[in-house]
């Protein structure tokens, strides 16, 4: 069952699907009330209840003990003091009720924080809808609410292959030795990505000739050999004479603007950009459409980035510290001047007074930005989404983005955005799955390895052992750190044992989407939700049920041989390396400290359950699907 209420005049976001009759506020269960023109409400919070959602968040599985926002947030530190990262996933369960917002401004949830017994939500704007949905069980309260907001994206097959990524590779040759280098080492691979590095000066939609003189015939050779390019895409959009995609903008007023009516102008990676007004239709139609410049190169993948939107500075924000800096210039600075010269600079990037500039048009009229900020990034793979199956079909196009709220998972997937080359970065991106997959994000993972810092070959290697289940298994990482594709480092069988794991499991892993996609489930789930009356069960954070067949358990810390883990019932314990089973065990109810070496992956099925394993390969497209076994307990 669902219960909509709503308040004043909500802005359509296209979350949801289905259009339920409105409820009177008035009838709104749950303590509330207005408070300076922001919505407030509050309920109970019972000392051992579990509070799961949020999508891609900071810190736990359950949420409970912290401050959460939502507002889609530039912010590549993920570190345990954060409230916000890239996305806004506006869903909540609790106590056997599901709390959907659809609302595209800021919500701040504090979820027993300031007090231990008391959850309060605080919405930004006094229009809004609240959906109230129940089930028996949580996972009930999941499908349901799935059904409320649409079916996930479901990308194409080779989209669950290994995919590699850096920034940046800077031409059609280092493209050419990242594909030798795998294959040499036996490997396997099916994407390329290509960051900003592969465009001309930063412009979207547009082709270094010097680093990439035919990029049509680089994607035709790599596709001839079944690697897929996939390029990256910005949001920004650069302000430039005889650029024809900026002119095209300008001149059809297609760009954000200011209160006075002109181009809101920000900066960042090109310099002075417009940002494409996604919130319209036609916007959506135009920017969409321009995909196929890359499309008719034979390119079939893309990620969408800095969508927030990113801003670096403003045209207004930038005059400003200039201009500090030059009453400044020849003074004797003294401790406040040198700080509020510092401070000038330092503040540039994303600040709230350069969001509140932005001016966007809905249904002919002027909205700020500031009421439907989180809307920006997933009106982006609106614009993508929509043109790829009205052009191509379903499920031909590769489409993530870092950006995104609730209703964009029907259009593309997502990545967890820049982490580091940290431990408790494999444990991060484990507790954002499930959550992701409640608000209907299938499609998802985290940059294996960690994109910022420095990897190691065993922190590689356990991250991959993670990444092997999760959608996306993509290898990330930034200009100035060290290089680690798989292949560059000494021990590369350990890492042919783990990736080729991956490969064996696809078909499990890919019916598995399908059918969670199709039903509006969960791929992965944390163990309360199958036992819910299991002390060490509901408190378990580092474990998680994959489809109802088994469980998996990344080990997640340094210099160690294995882990604890902890068994509700009797399960099959299995570790896989490359083709082959190097140990199957049935373990009883109970802690078992498990060792794992770096070159195995461990799994765990259950009484009566059987997973396909088919052969290994470079490839997807080369996989015998027919030639199969079963893993079978």
């Amino acid at each position: 069952m669902i219960r909509r209420f709503v308040s004043g005049r909500p802005i359509v976001t296209g979350a949801v699907v289905r259009r339920l009759p409105a409820e009177s506020m008035d009838g709104f269960p749950f303590a509330h009330r207005l408070d300076g023109g922001r919505f407030v409400f509050s309920f109970p919070l019972e000392k051992d209840e579990i509070v799961y959602g949020l999508g891609e968040a900071p810190r736990g599985i359950n949420k409970r003990g912290w401050i959460y926002r939502s507002f889609c947030s530039d912010d590549y530190l993920h570190t345990e003091e954060k409230e916000a990262f890239y996305a806004a996933h506006n869903f909540l369960l609790h106590d056997g009720c599901g709390i959907f917002i659809d609302f595209p401004a800021e919500i701040r949830w504090d979820i027993g924080y300031a007090r231990a017994d008391e959850a309060v939500i605080t919405l930004d704007g006094e229009d809004f809808e609240i959906y109230l949905i129940f089930g028996e069980t949580p996972r009930a309260v999941v499908r349901e609410f799935r059904s409320l907001i649409g079916k996930s994206y479901v990308p194409p097959f080779w989209a669950f292959g290994f995919q590699q990524s850096r920034w940046s590779y800077p031409d059609a040759e280092a493209v050419r030795d990242i594909v030798r280098g795998y294959d040499e080492a036996g490997l396997p691979l099916d994407a390329v990505y290509l960051d900003i590095d592969y465009m001309d000066h930063y412009k979207n939609f547009t082709v270094d000739r010097e680093a990439f003189p035919d990029l049509a015939g680089l994607a035709a050779e790599m596709k001839a050999e079944g690697i897929h390019l996939v390029p990256i895409i910005d949001a920004g959009v650069k302000k430039e004479e005889g650029y024809a995609v900026y002119e095209e903008g300008r001149d059809k007023g297609y760009f954000c603007r200011n209160a006075d009516g002109t181009d809101f102008e920000g900066g960042v990676w090109p310099g002075t950009v417009g940002f494409p007004d996604f919130l319209r239709p036609e916007v959506r139609a135009w920017f969409g459409e321009k995909y196929r410049i890359l499309t008719d190169m034979g390119i079939d993948g893309f990620w969408n980035d800095m969508n927030e939107p990113a801003l670096f500075y403003s045209a207004k924000g930038l005059a400003d510290a200039l201009e500090t800096a030059s009453e400044m210039r020849g003074k004797n600075l003294d401790l406040p001047q040198f700080f509020a010269l510092k401070g000038a600079f330092e503040g540039l990037d994303n600040r709230r007074e350069d969001y509140a500039s932005i001016w966007h048009e809905i249904d002919g009229r002027p909205v700020n930005h500031m009421r439907v900020h989180n809307l920006y990034g997933a009106s982006m793979t609106r614009a993508a989404g929509e043109f790829f199956e009205e052009a191509f079909g379903k499920e031909k196009i590769l489409l993530i983005s870092r950006a995104s709220c609730i209703g964009a998972h029907r259009y593309g997937g997502i990545w967890f955005g820049d982490n580091h080359s940290w431990w408790q970065h494999i444990l991060l991106c484990l507790k954002m799955l499930p959550s992701a997959n409640m608000c209907g994000f299938l499609y998802c993972g985290a940059d294996l390895g960690g994109f910022g810092g420095n990897t190691t070959p065993d922190l590689l290697l356990r991250f991959l052992a993670l990444g092997v289940f999760t959608p996306l298994m993509r290898n990330h990482s930034a200009m100035g750190t060290r290089d680690q594709e798989c292949f560059r480092f000494e021990n590369t069988a350990d890492f042919r044992d783990v990736t080729r794991v991956r490969y064996r499991l696809i078909p499990y892993l890919y019916e598995t989407f399908r059918r969670a996609a199709e039903e509006g489930d969960m791929m992965f789930r944390p163990l309360s939700f199958d036992w819910p009356d299991d002390p060490l069960a509901r408190e378990c954070e580092t474990q998680l049920l994959l489809g109802d067949e088994c469980m998996i358990a990344p080990v997640y810390e340094q210099n160690v041989s294995g882990r604890t883990v902890y068994l509700p019932e009797e399960m099959c314990f299995v570790k896989l390396s490359g083709d082959r089973i190097t140990a199957k065990e049935i373990l009883p109810p109970g802690l078992h400290y498990i060792r794992v070496a770096l070159n195995e992956v461990p799994l765990f099925l259950k009484k009566g359950k059987s997973i396909p394993l088919c052969r290994p390969a470079l490839r997807t497209s080369r996989l015998d699907i027919a030639g199969k076994e079963d893993l079978t307990w």
